[in-house]
């Protein structure tokens, strides 16, 4: 496996492997989830990049840029043994060079959701993997469904610049108690990361009504808060059941595939899940 530190270092790997090429980007300190990536891409390109970088961009003044886990040797080595071509670590001053004044941001899809608990979170994210698909010039990039908003503003991006690459969508990691793989979970205490089950069990919760025939849109987002609520640690930032396309919240009888996503706080640990509820 290469690994690069530079832009001129990037772009003179890059010219020497061959397509199509896949990519996915990271914050880092890999996880089951990153690897899952890594296996679809590896089955479907010639070629695979990985990037790990942690935005400043996308972490707002009180939140966890600081504290966000990293460990590189771990993640290299991870990456290597899953069979990644090419390696890209950039430091913030390659990204973001002195003067650094433009940023990418996709109105409506960013400002809703978590983008509207997180203000300026999504610009962070469309700017660097904006940066990061011009410099890695993929074929294919790959992304998981856990992070379903950032699916959604991604492929609107990609679209509304004409990006020539397509995007990926694929299934959530879980745990082996059903918690979504996260790097964030490692913030969890014990007794945390037992409530932390609740979300997924809200999901199957509300998947299970539906597949009985329950059509109604307050009453399947009830079912999963009821879930949530029972756990006295868990605080919920947003439960939300929102056209899977628009995320323009549904209500009444669902028509339309329907994204029910959830972030729930434990502590200062933010955590997301999401599945879809497809007539």
């Amino acid at each position: 496996m290469i690994v690069v530190r530079t832009i001129a270092e990037l772009r003179t790997a890059r010219r020497g492997l061959p397509g199509p090429v896949g990519f996915f980007p990271t914050l880092g300190f890999m996880h089951q989830g990153h690897l899952s990536l890594v296996e679809q891409a590896r089955r479907e390109c010639a070629s695979v990049v990985a990037s790990i970088f942690v935005n400043p961009t996308q972490f707002g003044p009180n939140q966890d840029f600081h504290r966000y886990p990293r460990d590189e040797e771990r993640d290299l080595a991870m990456l290597a043994q899953a069979g990644v071509d090419l390696a890209v670590l950039p430091t913030v001053e390659e990204m973001y060079p002195g003067g650094d004044a433009t940023r990418v941001r996709v109105a409506g899809l960013s400002e809703v959701l978590e983008g509207e608990r997180r203000p300026g979170h999504f610009d962070g994210v469309t700017t660097v993997v904006a940066k990061l698909f011009n410099l890695v010039q993929p074929d294919r990039a790959y992304f998981g469904r856990k992070d379903a908003q950032q699916v959604l503003v991604i492929e609107r991006m990609v679209r509304d610049l004409h990006f020539p690459v397509t995007i990926v969508r694929c299934p959530t990691v879980r745990e082996p108690d059903g918690l979504a793989c996260s790097s964030r979970n490692v913030y969890l205490t014990e007794e945390q990361r037992a409530q932390a089950r609740s979300l997924s069990a809200a999901l199957r919760a509300a998947e299970a009504a539906f597949a009985a025939g329950e059509r109604d849109a307050g009453r399947l987002r009830q079912l999963a808060r009821d879930q949530i609520e029972s756990q006295p640690l868990a605080s919920i930032d947003y439960l939300s059941l929102a056209g899977e396309e628009t995320l323009h919240e549904l209500h009444g009888r669902l028509e339309v595939p329907a994204l029910l996503s959830l972030m729930v706080s434990f502590g200062d640990t933010h955590l997301i899940d999401n599945t879809t509820l497809a007539p």
